[in-house]
């Protein structure tokens, strides 16, 4: 019973993080007409909502990093959950290298308190490129990037939960 809440509750928090990503992913095509001044007004209607829902992000990695301790080695269940582990490390990786450092330039003018200052205080800042545009791909290419590797962690433990 036990296994079964833990796989419920994983599979629950991975969607969560391949819905945020891929949102992101499927905005993409609209946000790339905008210019400098409608684009970075746009900017920061995401940092609350999608904050909140970020959450899933470590705590789907701790929920399937938690499923395959249950799991034993060497069996098909245990290579999809590992493949799903793997790839929200991706989701992770391209966050605090790409994804981060470009909020935080975004964000250096906004009054952030409590919990999202804390937030997005972590990693280290992107410096200010002599063109906005190149920001904007890099974070907008990042968001492509997570969400492939979210969709990817979802279908591995969808087909293992389902094994």
């Amino acid at each position: 019973m036990m296994e079964i809440a833990l796989e419920i509750a994983a599979t629950l928090l991975v969607a969560i993080t391949m819905a945020l990503s891929l949102a992101h992913a499927l905005e993409l095509p609209g946000k790339m007409r905008l210019d400098r001044e409608q684009y970075l007004a746009v900017q920061p209607i995401y940092y609350p909502g999608f904050t909140i829902g970020g959450a899933a992000e470590p705590l789907g990695t701790v929920a399937v990093a938690a499923l395959l301790a249950t799991i034993p080695v060497g069996t098909s269940r245990f290579w999809l959950i590992a493949g799903s582990l793997a790839a929200l490390l991706v989701v992770q990786l391209i966050f605090w290298t790409m994804t981060q450092p470009v909020n935080r330039y975004w964000l250096q003018a906004q009054p952030l308190t409590g919990s999202a200052r804390n937030f997005f205080d972590t990693g280290a800042a992107a410096e200010a490129p002599g063109d906005w545009r190149s920001m904007r791909d890099r974070w907008e290419r990042s968001h492509v990037l997570r969400a492939v590797a979210a969709m990817s962690a979802f279908v591995l433990l969808v087909v293992a939960v389902a094994l």
